[in-house]
């Protein structure tokens, strides 16, 4: 309105001349006294410009302050996007499975003997009838000789197991040692677990197999004169690049066994069970939280509300800037009417 007034002013400076000429005429004839000349309309036409342009500062000064919070909310965006890329949060989900494939399981008996070794169901191992002698041996078992990793001199013996599958009928692995000597004191197998059995049998290069895997897992040990319970559960983990590697986790509870023979005996007997924990594999892998689309959508907003008030505070100050020159004008005019 008030641009529209300065326009209609200017396009009709004749009528506005007209007009001071009558004012001035009326004001000839009318006799004010010498406080109230001048005083009434222009002191409230002051006070009301004045209103409008300490308005005006306020607004400016709120978008300002608008414009600095935009800004830092671009600065914390992008330091939390960069951040979130440098530590990616580590994600597990669990998935059921009814069998599994069967993990292989090599053993290191040094110069124990294998004596029997079967396949249970339902958690259920019947009671040995002649413990310490050779029994049926029911599993599927490969033996293979190959250079250890970490020498490269020294040759090893494993005696690789199928373990179990079935993890709805509780399937379990029993298998029984027998060790022949007493010149140790403590006496113990080492074993390791690895994913699949049936990758050990297909593999055209055995050794080299037994050579990576005995590189890449762990090694665990149960010992002599005991029953022990292993129940494994399987984490998968996936790598950035793409590739899935494999691992065991393992829960060991040991039981003393009671070695009943008639003849006490110098021998020492190894038992061992080996079973799943539960139907879950574990996938672990890391997922960035940070997600571009928003960090750019949330950033296409802030500038927009940047610019905006950008345009607001340029208008602002342009409708002062506008505001004063008028008061300026008609205080001449007042100035010019009063002379």
């Amino acid at each position: 309105q008030l641009s529209e007034d300065v326009e209609r002013v200017s396009e009709n400076p004749t009528d506005e001349r007209e007009g001071e000429m009558e004012v001035h005429e009326d004001a000839s004839s009318v006799i004010l006294p010498d406080g109230e000349l001048g005083t009434t309309t222009p002191s409230l036409r002051f006070s009301k410009t004045c209103l409008k342009n300490v308005f005006s500062v306020i607004l400016l000064f709120m978008y300002l302050l608008l414009m600095a919070v935009a800004v830092f909310l671009v600065y914390q965006t992008i330091s939390d996007f960069r951040e979130k890329l440098k530590h990616p949060v580590m994600s597990v989900t669990y998935k059921e499975v009814s069998l599994y494939d069967a993990p292989g399981i090599a053993f290191y008996p040094g110069k124990a003997r294998l004596l029997s070794c079967k396949h249970h169901y339902y958690d259920h191992i019947p009671p040995l009838i002649n413990p310490g002698q050779p029994g049926d041996i029911e599993c599927t078992t490969q033996r293979i000789n190959y250079t250890d990793p970490f020498t490269n001199q020294t040759m090893k013996y494993a005696l690789v197991v199928q373990g179990p599958r079935d993890v709805k009928k509780k399937e379990l692995v029993f298998l029984q040692f027998h060790l022949n000597e007493t010149d140790q004191d403590f006496s113990a197998i080492d074993y390791l677990l690895f994913s699949s059995f049936q990758e050990f049998v297909n593999s055209p290069e055995k050794p080299k197999f037994m050579k990576d895997c005995e590189s890449s897992y762990s090694s665990w040990k149960f010992s002599g004169g005991f029953r022990t319970w292993v129940k494994m559960s399987l984490v998968k983990t996936k790598e950035e690049d793409g590739s899935e590697t494999v691992e065991f986790k393992q829960e060991t509870s040991v039981v003393n066994y009671i070695d009943q023979r008639t003849k006490p005996r110098s021998d020492q007997l190894f038992f061992v069970v080996f079973e799943w924990k539960d139907p879950f594999i574990q996938t672990v892998q890391d997922i960035i939280t940070a997600n571009p689309w928003n960090m750019i959508a949330l950033l296409c907003g802030i500038f927009l509300a940047l610019f905006k008030a950008a345009d607001f505070a340029k208008l602002s100050v342009k409708w002062m800037i506008k505001i004063r020159k008028r008061h300026l004008k008609r205080s001449r005019q007042v100035m010019n009417h009063i002379s």
